[in-house]
């Protein structure tokens, strides 16, 4: 390409792009950049501690909040199917047994146990794993200890005798 060209590119980038205040992913913090182009569908590139989101022009009319908010939202869901995924696997081997079934689902609340069944927030991916650790390890707990009795924080200190730190950054939200 030549630099005329690539200038070119380089204008229209910046014209058509929006940025917005960081985003954490696993416990680091990313600045966001939506940038409009002529594709068919969503692109996603994460550099330097940058998420470069690219959108299909046709969405240049919609709210840009809106449709950062859905981008933003779809990334962490996509995240947490793999972080979920790897932090309840390391649980139930780490414990030595599992939920009936678990979901990703948001709600009020990172995570939940009912029914035998855990639910976890997908934006638990904006921190560390040892965190998201945290968070599935308690709602094992629940599984043994449906209340947080003396015998629920003696199991969750059992697998994880800093608990309490994970748990200060999770209240200094």
């Amino acid at each position: 390409m030549n630099l005329v060209k690539r200038t070119i590119n380089l204008k229209t980038t910046v014209k058509n792009s929006i940025e917005r205040h960081p985003v954490s992913v696993l416990g680091i913090d990313y600045k966001v950049k939506i940038v409009y182009k002529n594709i068919k569908i969503t692109e996603l590139d994460v550099e330097n501690r940058m998420i470069k989101i690219s959108l299909p022009n046709r969405y240049k009319k919609m709210n840009n909040k809106e449709i950062l908010d859905l981008a933003i939202d779809k990334m962490y869901e996509q995240i947490a199917k793999v972080e979920i995924e790897r932090a309840m696997e390391k649980t139930r081997i780490m414990v030595g047994f599992a939920p009936e079934e678990y979901e990703i689902k948001k709600m009020k609340t990172l995570g939940k146990c009912q029914n035998n069944k855990i639910t976890i927030h997908p934006e638990i991916v904006k921190y560390n794993r040892k965190v998201i650790d945290y968070v599935v390890l308690h709602q094992y707990c629940h599984l043994k200890h449906k209340n947080h009795t003396k015998a629920f924080f003696k199991m969750l200190e059992k697998y994880l005798p800093d608990y309490k730190k994970c748990e200060e950054i999770l209240l200094n939200i």
